[in-house]
């Protein structure tokens, strides 16, 4: 295999604010795997958050470079496992190069990657759009832009009640809120009977991700069902969710791929919780990843590509939520 970088700044439509962050262009890094004619994509995106950069992951995946390049790709399973203790530090430089491996291992074997899998995508969720934290005006605006059957509202203000309110006047669509980190128990238990009422699915990380006590209360008091997010980022933070969510948000950049996303899938489903997987605004490349995933989901946010205006990339397309598959094999991306 060749290992090959592509660097991308994406614009986004809109400001895009969460409770902790906000941005205009996002950061995106697409590694290729090439065999032959054949090519494998896979992203990650930079991250402040979690103190993720473009050069960093770089500088991890080009320190192994020799590693992946003579490796025999026969299972992206054992590729995973093989450059794991390589990457310890940097799970988004595994994600990219994981969903890059699963893509070109399924090419190789001309299947679609959820084929490969043994999956069937007769049914599967549709994904919902973000509307970002912005002035109630705006955030309908957005709504108005892109009619859409299923939102995911982020919160985290003074006035979350009064925004769902507002913007509950101009859709008969789900709801969903996700937080962020920004509310205590007992703004999460007392909201949840106003937002089950104002036609809300469910609420995603209320509390500060180690903020355990309090979610053990919330998940006895809120009648909205919780799902973690910054609660549950690695495999080994499935089990810890467990009778404090009801469900789990799984995020490729931060567990370190499509192979680890789908352990915890079924470990979460083994302990009778819900399951989702979130996206970054990221490119088609990362977006057609998690659509293959979908036969194994509850929930799906894969909207990021919505969210950008300047896509370089192609794969599953989108109708009022549905998601639809790009003919091509694997997982359907491409450079454009």
């Amino acid at each position: 295999m060749q290992l090959f970088f592509h660097r991308f700044d994406l614009r986004l439509r809109h400001t895009f604010t969460i409770a902790h962050d906000s941005r205009d262009v996002q950061p995106t890094l697409v590694v290729e795997l090439r065999d032959g004619t054949i090519s494998g994509f896979g992203e990650a995106t930079s991250n402040k958050y979690y103190g993720i950069t473009i050069e960093g992951m770089v500088e991890a995946l080009e320190n192994i470079r020799e590693r992946i390049e003579s490796y025999d790709l026969k299972s992206p399973e054992a590729f995973w496992a093989s450059v794991h203790p390589f990457l310890l530090n940097n799970p988004f430089a595994q994600c990219a190069l994981d969903e890059a491996a699963n893509d070109l291992w399924a090419k190789k074997k001309h299947q679609k990657l959820y084929e490969a899998w043994g999956l069937s995508a007769e049914d599967i969720p549709m994904t919902n759009y973000t509307i970002g934290i912005d002035t109630v005006e705006k955030m309908v605006a957005k709504m108005k832009e892109l009619p859409w059957p299923i939102y995911k509202i982020k919160l985290g203000t003074a006035d979350d009640l009064a925004i769902i309110k507002e913007l509950r006047k101009h859709t008969d669509a789900i709801f969903r809120v996700d937080a962020n980190c920004a509310w205590t128990a007992d703004q999460a238990i007392q909201y949840s009977y106003e937002l089950k009422a104002l036609g809300v699915e469910f609420i995603e990380q209320p509390l500060k991700a180690d903020d355990w006590k309090g979610m053990k209360r919330v998940f006895d008091q809120s009648v909205l069902p919780c799902i973690a997010d910054e609660s549950c980022i690695v495999e080994a933070d499935v089990a810890k969710c467990q009778g404090y969510f009801h469900g789990v948000n799984v995020k490729l950049t931060k567990c370190g791929g499509l192979t680890p996303a789908r352990r915890m899938i079924a470990e979460a489903k083994a302990l009778g919780m819900k399951t989702m997987v979130g996206c970054m605004n990221e490119t088609s490349v990362g977006i057609s990843a998690i659509a293959h995933l979908l036969p194994l989901l509850d929930y799906v946010d894969m909207d990021g590509t919505l969210l950008i205006s300047n896509d370089p990339t192609s794969g599953v397309t989108f109708d009022y939520g549905k998601v639809i598959f790009a003919p091509e094999n694997g997982t359907g991306a491409a450079l454009l």
